[in-house]
This record gives structure tokens, sequence and C-alpha cells, in this order.
């Protein structure tokens, strides 16, 4: 009995976290490639009519559905983070993306059960690309099973950052270094190069200035499929985290780009 109640209360979660994404890509698609209205947050970053609409609609669905829940967005002031279960959601991840014409923005939702991230979506409306990931169920994306690579050797390894702008100078020294030494380096992508990772296509990601609804849908999809994501410590992610974080396909890559990043 204890076995068949969790099942249909980890059933019912992805259903609402679905629900949450096909409202949210549904939105994203009625103004994508379109002149969208936007203005400058505080820090400088863009915030355009869809990105406030998304994150209005996700609100509600969440207080209706599961209303002791606290709630973290980007767009609006905090709810009730003191709740054992906080929902973690960026209605546009990849804004500057979005309004730009390029389709690798997302939409990305979270559920923390104490502190820890439980439940993860990466939606790609642009694409109709879906990775949904729960603790301890393999990772799917659009309903299959997918992996990360074997990658184990920064040497071997496609590494992608969405933009050198994103680091500190210090911070950028070190990128330098663990990105001078992969096979490849790449930018651009915004969450969409998390979700590739989990399918196995890109080996790392190393990025700063990350805010919590940017990183924690990314953990249990990351991990579901075999990889690792952490901070630039090596440290667990949650909703205190720093800005930094480092996903790898595999734990002997982790520790390697770890090293370096450790100057």
């Amino acid at each position: 009995m204890e076995m068949t109640s969790k099942v249909a209360v980890d059933d019912g979660l992805l259903a609402s976290a679905c629900a949450m994404a096909d409202i949210a890509g549904k939105t994203a698609r009625k103004y994508f490639r379109t002149v969208v209205p936007h203005e400058n947050k505080q820090d400088g970053s863009p915030v355009t009519i869809a990105d406030k609409a998304i994150e209005a609609e996700l609100r509600r669905m969440i207080r209706l559905n599961y209303p002791l829940d606290g709630i973290l967005g980007e767009e609006e002031e905090a709810v009730a983070l003191d709740s054992d279960c906080i929902w973690v959601v960026d209605p546009i991840d990849g804004t500057k993306s979005f309004m730009t014409g390029m389709p690798t923005f997302g939409t990305l939702i979270a559920r923390l059960e104490n502190g820890a991230p439980q439940l993860g979506v990466i939606d790609i409306p642009a694409m109709n690309e879906r990775w949904i990931g729960m603790r301890g169920v393999p990772t799917t994306m659009n309903g299959s099973a997918c992996h990360t690579s074997n990658c184990r050797h920064l040497a071997d390894a496609a590494l992608y950052a969405t933009s050198p702008d994103f680091f500190e100078p210090e911070e950028a020294v070190l990128f330098e270094t663990v990105s001078r030494k992969a096979a490849m380096r790449r930018f651009g992508g915004d969450c969409y190069s998390y979700a590739l990772l989990a399918s196995g296509h890109v080996d790392a990601v190393v990025e700063a200035s990350l805010k919590p609804f940017d990183f924690l849908a990314l953990v249990p999809v990351i991990e579901g499929a075999g990889g690792v994501v952490t901070d630039w410590e090596g440290k667990a992610l949650g909703i205190d985290s720093s800005e930094r974080v480092v996903a790898s396909a595999t734990p002997e890559l982790h520790a390697e780009i770890l090293q370096h990043l450790k100057g």
C-alpha cells in the first residue's frame, strides 16, 4: 500500500508539472518571433509580457493544486519559502534568446521537498522537446529514457556556457583555464545546454551568475540521466546555493573540472 501511494503521489506531481509546462509552452509560442513588449529589471536583464504571463499562470495553478506549497519564481515575490515543499519556476529561461528569435529558451519547473529538488522539467516549447527528471527515476526526453555520454576526460569533452559575459573577472580566468582544456567549447544554449547534456550530446556546462530558478529544475533531470551537477565547490544545489554551477556527464569528468575550478 505504501508503494502504491507513493507512485500515485509522484504521478500526480508529474501530471501537474506537465500541465504547467503545456500552458507555459502554449503562451511562449504565441509570443515567440513577434514584437514582444519588454522592460529592463533593476539588474538590467529584460523581462517580456510573455515572462510575466507565464509565471502568473504557473503560480495560479500551483496555488489551486498545492495551496500549502511555497513558490519561488523569477518575476514575482517569493511565497512561503518556509514550507516543506516549494515550487521553483523560471517562465522563460533565456529571455534574450526568446526576444531575438533563438529557439533555445525554455521553461523550468522544479519542486523541492525539504530543500532537495525532487522533480524537474526542462521544456523547450519552440522545438516541442521536454525533459523530465524525478528523484530515483530515469530521466526521459519526450517520453523516452535518455542518458548522459560516457565522457570521462576534459580533453575529450564538448563544454558549453551560455555567455562569457556572465563571469566575474576571477571566474572568467578559471573558466578560460577549464574550457581551453576541453576538446570543444561553445557558447549559447541557456537551459537547452543542460537538456542536451542529459541526452548525451553535450558533456559539460560551466556557468556563473545563476539564480535558483535557473538551476534547480536541472538537478533531477541531469542526475536521473546519469550526470552530476553541483556548485563550483562540489556541493549539492539548493535554494541557498552559490550562483556558480557545473554539470558533467560523468563523475570522473566532474571531478576533473572541479579540480581546475579550484584554481
